[in-house]
């Protein structure tokens, strides 16, 4: 039987016996405000406010009274008592009329009460320490409410819903259970038994570095769903690179002219394909210059080519690359992923074509008419490594970061045996890696910093 991960009690910090309030909707006027209160006992607190005794579960038509007896607003009151709630507290809500100045009153009559306003992300917080939901879980909160597309939006529910979490726990499961046939192992020396055979150590092993890295692969395409991919425009003025942007956003976000250097600064547009949010960036053509204007707008160009993930060098079909290009590909980081692309092939009589064999994947297009874009949409894909796929999660970078600890220390595990107290400590690193996902092992500055990202109210 597989042992369950140890659990260890979660890092806490803050007053978390403290009585919270927050508004829980979006800023401005609508229809519905609700105004969300989250603390150990609410029952007293429901009835200073309302003048009656909440039921659990149901809603309530109630009038919300402030200090003066006057009423502030009517509306509904919903009580939820712990632990079956949110926070794993008792929590409150009161769904108002949507006008700020009314949510404001209820939420300034709630701090009268006793409460304090809720910090950034405090409510999910509290879910967490409350044992309601795990990290990565309480992560997949925020991701589902900054979703860009239906796609990441599918895959945060399933993050939140526990699934990314489930497959950690299995690979946790694993783990803790071959090290604990190898403490055994150590304990115990005086059995000759060779433990590499008798337990299968080497199978386990094999069948544990496979599930982690189908995980690895799923967590990777969720990475790409949340965050998409960074494209920069870069070439040398009028090759067509704000005619490429406005053309692959759909909308005239760019100016175009047929002036060189009418780009002077960076222009920003996001687009999906299948799912992705590709963040399209044009910029001011690189060349030598005497403008100081243009020259500013080139010293942006290289800073966002610093911090793409592609940068596609645009070039004139009619001329192809020439040694202005060839300067402009010899200067980009090493490491930076690259797509040439031969624009104006409507005035240079070709068709439209995606090279593969050529120095650096080629592709020649039409921004004007549109002829080739779609080859260019495709490899940007290719080039991030995107596969379609209905099973993926939502996973941050710090996922990836201890996904891929966890595999290297797997990895020096196995370079150990058969010494088996290294190839022990090497899976101890590995679990403790590993487990940093789900927050059974949490320092209170990370919490801090996940949770601080969140809304006020959420």
């Amino acid at each position: 039987m597989a042992r369950k991960p140890p659990t260890t009690p979660r890092p806490e910090s803050g007053n978390i016996a403290a009585t919270i309030a927050a508004i829980a909707t979006a800023p401005g006027r609508g229809g519905i405000g609700i105004v969300r209160v989250s603390g150990a006992t609410l029952l007293g607190f429901a009835e200073a406010l309302s003048g009656k005794r909440p039921a659990a579960r149901r809603a309530m038509l109630a009038d919300f009274i402030a200090s003066d007896d006057s009423v502030i607003d009517s509306g509904l009151l919903l009580y939820f008592p712990a632990p079956r709630s949110f926070t794993g507290e008792d929590v409150l809500e009161l769904h108002g009329h949507g006008g700020p100045v009314i949510m404001q009153l209820l939420l300034a009559r709630c701090l009268e009460l006793g409460a304090r306003l809720a910090d950034p992300g405090e409510f999910t917080r509290r879910a967490y320490l409350n044992g309601k939901l795990d990290l990565a879980q309480a992560e997949a909160v925020i991701d589902l409410i900054d979703a860009a597309t239906a796609a990441a939006a599918r895959s945060a529910v399933r993050s939140l819903q526990g699934e990314f979490s489930r497959e950690v726990t299995a690979l946790l499961e694993q783990l803790i259970e071959l090290r604990a046939l190898v403490e055994a192992t150590l304990d115990f020396p005086e059995e000759e038994v060779d433990f590499l055979e008798s337990a299968d150590a080497l199978g386990r092993l094999d069948r544990l570095q496979q599930r982690l890295h189908a995980v690895f692969e799923r967590a990777r395409q969720g990475r790409l769903l949340q965050g998409g991919l960074h494209v920069v425009l870069a070439g040398q003025p009028n090759v067509g690179k704000s005619s490429l942007l406005n053309c692959l956003a759909g909308d005239e976000l760019a100016i175009v002219t047929p002036l060189p250097g009418t780009t002077r600064d960076v222009v920003r547009g996001t687009l999906q394909v299948e799912g992705i949010p590709l963040h399209v960036i044009d910029t001011a053509g690189l060349r030598d210059t005497a403008d100081q204007i243009e020259r500013i707008g080139i010293e942006r160009t290289w800073r966002e080519i610093d911090r793409a993930d592609v940068v596609v060098l645009l070039v004139d079909a009619r001329t192809g690359v020439n040694d202005a290009d060839r300067a402009i590909l010899a200067q980009l980081p090493s490491h930076l992923a690259r797509l040439t692309v031969h624009n104006k092939i409507d005035l240079a009589g070709r068709a439209a074509e995606f090279d593969e064999q050529a120095d650096c994947p080629t592709i020649f297009l039409s921004a004007r008419s549109g002829e080739g874009v779609e080859l260019l949409r495709q490899a940007l894909l290719r080039i991030a490594g995107w596969h379609p796929a209905e099973n993926v999660f939502i996973a941050r970078e710090r996922h990836l970061r201890a996904l891929a600890e966890t595999r290297q220390r797997i990895d020096q595990a196995r370079a150990q045996l058969p010494q088996l107290e290294l190839f022990a400590e090497e899976l101890r690193l590995a679990q403790l890696a590993l487990a940093t996902i789900t927050g059974a092992f949490s320092a209170d500055d990370l919490l801090g910093e996940i949770f601080g990202r969140f809304c006020i109210g959420k």
